[in-house]
């Protein structure tokens, strides 16, 4: 079965901690999830907010299983898990998946942070885990698009801790780390997808713009590296793969078929551990 990533992006990936697939989403399959998503009153019913702690707000939907919704249709399909089997190495499963709202001139910055700082204290023993961020909107500087910390991965996990009501990695190595490392904005197009490293330092800036820049974010988990203890990530859960061929095919009236268990922020354990809820 052909691979979705090349020899050399899977080497990009594991070298910088992030690999870029330009319009790895066409431009039907893009509109067909961003006209779902803003009409999806559940997804909005569900969202919440995380302070930035200079007077912004993020807003996000959480949810662990990927369901049969357009969102499921995006983390089950083969061209994404497959490309995550490429990066961790071999069988995986689905994390969780957020849509990230930053709506125009009110959507706040997220602070640097490792998603393995969050995800070590959920009981996942090794970072050998990542998030596939899909872009549904234009991204770019002035509407807060992702930045990355070039090959900041190799650091390794570094603490975290609160701010406002987000979790960030400890600032005194973050200014060590701005210093030493080249930092990537990640301007797409809508279908452009990035793929980066549980331990790759990665932020946002606000909304300053006109534009709103939603996001769809998919983590994976390597099968090995299933959670130690109980909290309220998931297990170990094979995957129920899809065509890619299934996201034009999905319908809504598919996606009653199959509920949906949305993620409180005061249930998460890693936010608990820190003091942020």
């Amino acid at each position: 079965m052909p691979q979705p990533l090349t020899d050399g992006e899977v080497a990009e990936y594991h070298r910088e901690g992030y690999v870029i697939a330009r319009g790895l989403f066409d431009r039907e399959e893009i509109e067909l999830l961003g006209r779902a998503a803003r009409e999806d009153r559940e997804l909005d019913r569900h969202s919440f907010g995380r302070a930035d702690g200079e007077g912004g707000v993020v807003r996000l939907s959480l949810w662990n299983h990927p369901g049969d919704g357009i969102y499921g249709m995006f983390a089950r399909c083969e061209r994404i898990v497959r490309s995550a089997e490429q990066l961790l190495g071999g069988e995986v499963y689905h994390y969780h998946s957020k849509m990230i709202m930053k709506d125009a001139r009110v959507g706040g910055a997220w602070t640097w942070h490792q998603d393995y700082g969050y995800w070590y204290l959920n009981g996942c023993l090794f970072p050998n885990m990542l998030s596939c961020m899909v872009a549904v909107d234009r991204a770019n500087k002035e509407n807060g698009c992702l930045q990355v910390l070039r090959g900041s991965h190799h650091l390794g996990r570094i603490d975290h801790g609160r701010q406002g009501t987000q979790v960030g990695a400890d600032p005194e190595r973050m200014t060590a780390a701005l210093k030493r490392f080249e930092l990537v904005h990640f301007e797409a197009e809508p279908g452009d997808v990035v793929f980066f490293h549980g331990n790759t330092l990665h932020a946002s800036g606000p909304n300053l713009s006109e534009h709103s820049r939603w996001s769809l974010v998919m983590a994976y988990n390597a099968r090995s590296n299933s959670p130690f203890c109980e909290t309220s990530q998931p297990f170990y859960t094979p995957i129920d793969l899809v065509s890619d061929e299934a996201i034009m095919a999905w319908t809504p009236e598919r996606a009653r078929n199959g509920k949906r268990s949305f993620l409180r922020m005061e249930d998460d354990v890693s936010l608990k551990a820190v003091g942020a809820v």
